[in-house]
């Protein structure tokens, strides 16, 4: 991966939908050679998908949060597996420290999050759990 890929993937990241022309006038690269250049990293597994994220505005008036989860000795795999059923569990991320597993989790309102939380805490195999709930996001993406 060499500089124009790397501006590529920068440009993409901020706008999915540019089209090949727009990007080939903003890296100064040919047509062809964007086109070609995307379709490589498409090939190479770089860039997955091509998608959109919607903003706050789109989303009802919701609680988000990051819950950190300590698992007892060696049932993170079934712990885990709980976690992915729950529609409220957007995210979750394995990590290392103290913390086994980080969630991030949306619900429609805190009554509703309250009970999501008491419901994770719940599962046989959570040691204990710290739990932030989000209040502004300033930056998406990568």
């Amino acid at each position: 991966m060499d500089d124009l890929d790397t501006e590529l993937l920068s440009a993409l990241r901020h706008n999915a939908r540019i089209s090949v022309s727009s990007l080939a006038a903003m890296t100064g690269a040919s047509r062809a050679t964007v086109a070609a250049r995307i379709d490589r990293l498409v090939a190479s597994g770089t860039i997955v998908g091509f998608t959109i994220r919607t903003g706050h505005e789109t989303r009802s008036a919701g609680v988000r949060a990051i819950v950190m989860i300590e698992v007892l000795g060696k049932l993170a795999d079934r712990v885990a597996d709980q976690l992915r059923g729950l529609p409220q569990v957007r995210a979750l991320h394995s990590t290392n420290g103290k913390w086994d597993f980080v969630a991030e989790l949306e619900d429609r309102d805190l009554p509703s999050f309250d009970q999501t939380l008491r419901r994770i805490r719940l599962i046989n195999g959570i040691n204990s759990t710290e739990t932030n709930i989000l209040l502004k996001t300033s930056k998406t993406g990568f």
